[in-house]
């Protein structure tokens, strides 16, 4: 009789771990297409074609609806917070009804401060995504409302309202734009100092930016905990067309207009008073009260920030265009729908990341109607639509190791890795024969601010 052996219990394991391994980090099938398509031809879609397919109550704004959304938010923030504060009384009673030992009090605490941080960064991120909403008068009709409610969500996680409203509206304006656009400047060539594609070595590169995983992964924390903050203080990973340590908080940088000076200083005024209030609870309670109740989510907030906004538009299949060949639509295409971490993307950062091809054609549109508006527009935009399900934290580390740096020259341009290899180029031999006629689009979309095209 023959006989069978069974795997043992080394290598069942060892396989599980390799699924699970394979399942958080693989590239998505719609990645792998895009990288398929190695010679980018850039499109030519009509603007008017596009937003012909939304049908009209989408553009429709409720005041009510998105006043509910925002109370649901803030209600769950004060859950969590009040949880927090229970965490000791929790872990008291724990301890006397279970007889608990001082390790498995101390793994108690821990466990609970971590859902603690983890729940509330969510919740701060969303109160982000909430006050972005109203940086493009989008939750209601009223301006007054957008301007209440964003200034009150945008200071409650530290961001100058005002300030960061005309820089990121400055940026859906030249998305891609190697000229105009304001965040997540690549480098260049010449700014990492390497040498002409055509004399570079494999040295050349190993040499001047190929760099240990380790120091990727301190640059990776730095970036996403810092990232933005130092990106509104002084420009960090900015367009380098302003001087240096040109701020958000300056009144008078040239990020802004003579008449946004005033706007500024009221942002800066509500940062101020933001701080004075953290100050004040620190000093009635303690700061590490403050810490753990907000500066640890705060912190994690701002990961989860620069995570989805990173992610949007560094991508190593998504172009960069110069002034020559750049259209508001191919601005607009350069842009990642991800459905980032599932139903908490969905639910509690209201599908910033999942429909953000849509968000850029339409951005005056409340984010409730966006999924119609992304199902609306996929015919339109056919293969030049990107969606990428690749698991958000591995896209992360893809991206940041791969979108190294660009040509100093081209039209459009890919971003290359850190052996100065790109998934895909430019094929210039192509023409856009619908170019000009995108260009006198592009000057009717800036006026249609009402149908929420800018």
């Amino acid at each position: 009789m023959a006989t069978t052996t069974k795997p043992s219990t080394s290598a069942t394991s060892l396989e599980a771990h390799s699924g699970l391994l394979t399942w958080l980090a693989h590239d998505a099938p719609e990645y792998v297409e895009r990288k398929k398509r190695a010679k980018f031809v850039p499109p030519s879609i009509s603007i008017k074609d596009v937003h012909a397919a939304v049908p009209r109550h989408l553009f429709e704004k409720s005041t009510t609806k998105s006043l509910f959304y925002v109370f649901r938010h803030v209600a769950l923030s004060v859950l969590f917070y009040v949880f927090a504060t229970r965490i000791d009384g929790i872990v008291r009673s724990a301890s006397a009804a279970y007889h608990l030992s001082p390790l498995a009090r101390s793994a108690l605490i821990w466990t609970l401060w971590a859902m603690y941080w983890f729940w509330q960064s969510v919740a701060f991120t969303g109160m982000w995504t909430l006050g972005h909403e109203c940086g493009h008068d989008a939750l209601s009709q009223y301006s007054w409302v957008n301007t209440v409610l964003g200034m009150a969500l945008h200071t409650w996680v530290l961001t100058p309202y005002f300030a960061w409203r005309v820089t990121h509206r400055t940026h859906h304006k030249g998305t891609n734009n190697l000229a105009r656009d304001e965040t997540y400047h690549p480098l260049t060539r010449q700014d990492l100092k390497l040498p002409e594609a055509s004399r570079a070595t494999p040295i050349d590169y190993k040499q001047v930016i190929e760099e240990t995983p380790l120091y990727t992964l301190f640059k990776m924390v730095v970036r996403q905990f810092l990232g933005f903050q130092l990106y509104l203080i002084h420009n960090r990973k900015g367009n380098p067309k302003y001087p240096p340590w040109t701020s958000h908080y300056k009144p008078s940088s040239q990020l802004f207009k003579p008449q946004d000076r005033n706007l500024i200083i009221i942002s800066d005024v509500a940062i101020g008073c933001m701080l004075a209030f953290l100050a004040t609870w620190s000093y009635y309670t303690s700061f590490k009260n403050v810490w753990n109740l907000y500066f640890v989510p705060w912190l994690w907030a701002h990961n989860w920030i620069v995570t989805f906004t990173y992610l949007q538009h560094s991508d190593p299949t998504v172009p960069y265009y110069r002034e020559k060949s750049w259209t508001f639509a191919r601005g607009a295409l350069a842009t990642v729908d991800r459905p980032v971490f599932g139903w908490i993307g969905r639910f509690f950062w209201h599908g910033i990341a999942h429909d953000h091809v849509a968000h850029h054609f339409f951005v005056n549109i409340p984010f409730y109607n966006l999924p119609k508006v992304t199902e609306a527009i996929k015919p339109v935009l056919g293969e030049h639509y990107c969606y990428d399900s690749t698991p958000t934290l591995y896209a992360l580390w893809r991206s940041f190791t791969q979108c190294t740096f660009i040509e100093p020259e081209g039209d459009v341009v890919f971003f290359k890795n850190q052996r100065g290899e790109a998934v895909r180029e430019y094929a210039d031999d192509q023409t856009s024969t619908q170019h000009h006629g995108e260009k006198i689009a592009i000057g009717d979309v800036h006026g249609d601010a009402q149908n929420g095209l800018e």
